[in-house]
C-alpha cells in the first residue's frame, strides 16, 4: 500500500509539474512581463498572484519567486503581500482538478498528449501536448493513490485514528502540516487527503484542519529560500507564514460556518467539500486580511529586523524556478543597460559641446555599472540556457548575448566621446556654430537609432526593428556630409587643426553608436550580421 502510495504522489507531482510548464509556456508573453501589471492596486496585485500560481501550478513557487522580486528590489513588501494572497487562491485550482470524476477518460488525456508530443513540431501544439499529458499523469497518479489507500477502509486501526483526528482539531492541523513541511506541496497534500474520501472515513470537519496545516507547511519552501536572500526580502517570506497561520487562528473558530456552506453547497461528495472549502477559506482569509497588508509587514519588520542598506541583486537565482519570467526579467534588465548606456552618450555628447564637465564622475559610474551588469547578465543567461525553456526563448538568449555586447560597446563609445570632451576643455579648442548644429543634428540621428534598438528589442518587433535602416543609412550620409564641410571650414582656417581632429573623432564615434544600435535591431530582424 505505501508503494502503491509513494508511486502515485510521485505521478501526481510530476503531472503537475508537466501540466503546469506547458501552461506557462503556452501563456509566453503574458507571463513574461507579468510584473508590470503589479502597481500600487493592491487588487491587481492579488490577481496577477492568483494568475501566475494557476499557471505554473505552485504556490510555492510563485512565492519563491516573490522573494526573489524583492531580493531584487523590484517588488516593494506592499507588492509582495497581495501576490502572495493571491497565490494561496491560485493554488486552489488544483484540488478541483483532483476532484473531478475523470477515471474513465484519463487514457484519452494520456494518449492524446503522448502523440501530439512525439508527432507534433509546432510550438503551440507541444504547450498543449504537455497540458494533456501532465492533467493525464496527474489523474493517474490520483487513481493510484485512491486505490491504495481504499483497503483502509476495513482497518479498525485506521478508523480509530481518523476519529481522534476529529475530536481533536489540532492533530489534524498537524498532520497537514507535517505532511507539507515533508513534500512541500500543499496541493499535494490536498490530493492525499481527496485520496483519503475513498476509504469513507474523511469527512469535511476532519479535512478541515489538515488543510489549514498544509496551507502553513507550504511556507517552508519561500522560508528556505529567503535565507540567503536581504532582510527585506527574508520579510516577504514572513508575510507568507503570517498570513497563513493568522488565517487558521482566525478560521478555526469559524471552520463550522464554512463546513455549513460547503455541505449545503455539495451535499454528496467530501472531494468537492474540500476543494471548495479549500477555496473559500483562502477566498475570505485574503477579503480580510488584505486591508491589514500593513500591520502585516509591519509585524514582519519587527520579526525580521531593519534592513542594514546594501545593494539589490538584479536578476535574482531563484526567478529561474519561473524561466519564462525569469528571461522576460532579463529583457528588461537589457533594456534598462541600454538606456544607461544611451545617457552616457547624450551626457558626453553635451559635455563635448558645452564644455561642461560636472556630469564626468556620473558617467564613470555609469560606465563602471553597466560593465558590472554586462558581466550579471551574462551569467544569468548561462544558468537560464540550461533550464527547461521552449525553442523561441532560448532563441532569444541566444539573440541578448549578442545585443548586451553592443551595449557594453556603446557605453565604450560615450567614454570615449568624453575623453575627447576632456581634451577638447583642456587644450581650449573651440568649435564654430555650424559644427556645433553638425554635432547636434548626428547626434540626434544616433538618439533615434538607439530608441528604435531599445524598443524592438523589448517588444521583439522585427517591423519595427526595420526602421533603423533608414537612420543608419542617414546617419551615414550625415557623417560623410559633415565630414566634408569640416574639411572646408578647415581649409579656409576658422579653427585649430586640434578642434578638427576632435570633431571627426566625435562624428565618427556617434556613427559606431548607430551601427551597434543597428546591430541591435538587427538580431531582432534576423539580419544578424555582425561586424
Amino acid at each position: 500500500m505505501i508503494i502503491a502510495l509513494l508511486g502515485g504522489l510521485g505521478l501526481f507531482l510530476y503531472g503537475m509539474k508537466m501540466m503546469g510548464d506547458g501552461l506557462e509556456n503556452a501563456a509566453g508573453s503574458r507571463l513574461k512581463f507579468i510584473l508590470e501589471k503589479v502597481t500600487s492596486s493592491p487588487l491587481k496585485a492579488v490577481l496577477v498572484g492568483a494568475f501566475v500560481t494557476m499557471l505554473i501550478q505552485s504556490s510555492s513557487a510563485t512565492t519563491v519567486m516573490v522573494v526573489g522580486f524583492v531580493n531584487s528590489g523590484l517588488l516593494n513588501l506592499v507588492q509582495a503581500a497581495g501576490i502572495i494572497m493571491g497565490a494561496n487562491i491560485g493554488t486552489t485550482v488544483t484540488a478541483f482538478l483532483v476532484s473531478l470524476h475523470v477515471d474513465a477518460i484519463i487514457p484519452v488525456f494520456l494518449f492524446s498528449g503522448s502523440i501530439l508530443m512525439l508527432f507534433s513540431k509546432a510550438k503551440k501544439r507541444k504547450d498543449v501536448a504537455s497540458i494533456a499529458l501532465g492533467f493525464g499523469i496527474m489523474m493517474l497518479g490520483m487513481s493510484l493513490m485512491s486505490d491504495a489507500m481504499y483497503p483502509l477502509r476495513d482497518s479498525k486501526m485506521f478508523r480509530e485514528l481518523i476519529v481522534s483526528l476529529g475530536n481533536q482539531w489540532y492533530l489534524g492541523l498537524l498532520v497537514g502540516l507535517g505532511i507539507t513541511l515533508i513534500i512541500q506541496s500543499s496541493s499535494a497534500t490536498t490530493g492525499i487527503l481527496v485520496a483519503l474520501t475513498n476509504t469513507g472515513s474523511i469527512t469535511i470537519q476532519i479535512a478541515f484542519p489538515i488543510i489549514l496545516g498544509a496551507n502553513i507547511g507550504t511556507c517552508i519552501t519561500a522560508i528556505l529560500s529567503a535565507i540567503t536572500a536581504n532582510k527585506t526580502a527574508k520579510k516577504a517570506a514572513v508575510i507568507h507564514l503570517l498570513f497563513n497561520m493568522i488565517g487558521a487562528l482566525i478560521f478555526l473558530p469559524l471552520g463550522g460556518l464554512l463546513i455549513s456552506i460547503v455541505m449545503r453547497i455539495a451535499p454528496e461528495s467530501v472531494k468537492y467539500q474540500i476543494s471548495f472549502i479549500h477555496l473559500f477559506f483562502n477566498l475570505s482569509n485574503t477579503l480580510i486580511l488584505l486591508p491589514f497588508r500593513h500591520l502585516l509587514i509591519t509585524m514582519a519588520n519587527k520579526i525580521v529586523g531593519d534592513e542594514v542598506r546594501v545593494d539589490t541583486e538584479i536578476l535574482d537565482r531563484r526567478l529561474l524556478q519561473t524561466p519564462t519570467i525569469a528571461e522576460g526579467q532579463v529583457v528588461l534588465e537589457t533594456v534598462k543597460l541600454a538606456e544607461l548606456a544611451k545617457k552616457n552618450v547624450h551626457l558626453a555628447t553635451e559635455a563635448f559641446l558645452t564644455g561642461d564637465l560636472t556630469h564626468e564622475d556620473e558617467i564613470a559610474k555609469n560606465e563602471e555599472r553597466i560593465n558590472e551588469v554586462t558581466e550579471i547578465i551574462t551569467n544569468f543567461l548561462v544558468e537560464l540556457s540550461a533550464t527547461e525553456i521552449n525553442i523561441e526563448e532560448f532563441r532569444r538568449i541566444g539573440n541578448t548575448y549578442h545585443v548586451i555586447n553592443d551595449i557594453e560597446r556603446v557605453g565604450d563609445h560615450a567614454e570615449n566621446i568624453l575623453e575627447l570632451a576632456v581634451e577638447k576643455k583642456k587644450k581650449e579648442a573651440d568649435l564654430t556654430p555650424e559644427g556645433a548644429e553638425e554635432l547636434r543634428t548626428i547626434f540626434a540621428e544616433t538618439e533615434n537609432a538607439m530608441n528604435i534598438a531599445i524598443g524592438c528589442y523589448k517588444e521583439n518587433d522585427k517591423n519595427y526593428a526595420m526602421k533603423i535602416e533608414e537612420v543608419e543609412r542617414k546617419i551615414d550620409a550625415l557623417q560623410k556630409e559633415f565630414r566634408q564641410s569640416h574639411i572646408r571650414r578647415l581649409q579656409q582656417g576658422r579653427f585649430k587643426a586640434l578642434s578638427s581632429i576632435l570633431f571627426l573623432d566625435v562624428i565618427s564615434n556617434l556613427e559606431r553608436v548607430g551601427d551597434h544600435a543597428k546591430n541591435m535591431a538587427d538580431v531582432v530582424s534576423g539580419i544578424q550580421e555582425r561586424d
